[in-house]
């Protein structure tokens, strides 16, 4: 089992204030599974004890989001360690499940691609390492991949070639895309119109712009994933925004390890959080009056979204793979 993380085994939220005070946080009743559909597992300080606690909280699929560029392709050998060590966990957990029990460890599908910072790393290696992935059947998507003006880590010239390059893979792969951009939107649709993308196989990843914006994706068809952000204080433009969204083009993310949601700012995120997301979700959308039937609704409909862009069966590309995975596997 992976490293101990400091989280008690249980399904309690806790914020830890000033002078290392413990308070906790109460958590959402969603009475119905939700999915993440973009978190860094890897990046966790307990990917196996972040998994076991989502299952506890109704968050029944994750989207694991692979960078090739900085070696994260390991994380397929990992995986199945931390779904055996969460089911352990669970058992731990014993009956505290909101509530309710049994519980399940969620199904973690995979997106694999080169980011827009590390598109100065793209090589004739890193790409031959991504299309392998790309055959893993646990692969689900290709991403997180795009353009990302605000830090510009990577030349803007390599960025856009990068991102060009991966859409004309994925669309070999017959894979939908994960995308981020940031201060790059007209060039990234750009792009994607160059390439002739199907919008119904793009997911613009964690929106944090604002509802003048969203109108082009949203008319194109693609799905739009908000995250953390939403439930900042300063994010009225993004809460704007996810108006514009109509029901069967919205997903919910954490982006975990980062951009953890309020209330539990400064704690690490996890999958778990997504509930936060979609209670403040829910109270844009629908209002805070609304009935428990609508808000169930909504959310059975942003889940049935998850798993159709990224629960998808593998493709003939990774059905050819799969018997050479499979040896892999059992060596």
């Amino acid at each position: 089992m992976d490293e101990q993380a400091t989280t008690p085994i249980d399904d309690l939220f806790r914020k830890t204030g000033k002078k290392g005070r413990v308070k906790i946080v109460d958590s959402p009743h969603l009475l119905t599974p939700i999915g993440d559909s973009h978190a860094h597992l890897q990046m966790l300080e307990s990917p196996a004890l972040a998994l076991a606690r989502a299952g506890a909280h109704q968050v029944e699929f994750v989207e694991c989001i692979v960078d090739v560029a900085e070696g994260e392709a390991g994380t397929y050998d990992q995986l199945p360690a931390w779904i055996k060590d969460a089911q352990l966990l669970v058992r731990q957990m014993g009956s505290l499940c909101c509530g309710q029990a049994p519980y399940n460890v969620p199904k973690v599908r995979v997106a694999a691609g080169v980011h827009p910072h590390n598109a100065k790393d793209w090589t004739p290696e890193v790409r031959q390492q991504l299309i392998t992935c790309l055959k893993h059947p646990m692969t689900s998507a290709l991403g997180e991949i795009g353009l990302d003006y605000h830090y510009d880590a990577s030349p803007r010239e390599q960025q856009q070639e990068v991102f060009a390059e991966q859409l004309q893979i994925a669309q070999e792969a017959g894979l939908p895309v994960a995308l981020h951009v940031r201060e790059a939107f007209d060039d990234a649709f750009a792009i994607l119109q160059e390439a002739n993308w199907d919008p119904a196989g793009v997911l613009l990843h964690c929106y944090t712009s604002d509802a003048q914006e969203i109108g082009r994706w949203v008319d194109a068809g693609c799905y739009i994933a908000f995250g953390g952000a939403l439930t900042f204080g300063r994010s009225d433009d993004i809460r704007e925004a996810i108006h514009q969204v109509p029901a069967n083009r919205l997903l919910l993310e954490t982006d975990a390890p980062f951009m953890t949601p309020h209330p539990l700012r400064g704690e690490e995120c996890e999958p778990a959080h997504t509930v936060f997301t979609a209670c403040r979700a829910l109270d844009e959308i629908l209002g805070a009056d609304a009935s428990q039937k609508e808000r169930i609704a909504l959310l059975e409909q942003t889940y049935a979204n998850t798993l159709e862009l990224l629960d998808r069966a593998p493709t003939p590309w990774q059905e050819a793979c799969k018997e050479a995975f499979k040896e892999r596997a059992d060596a």
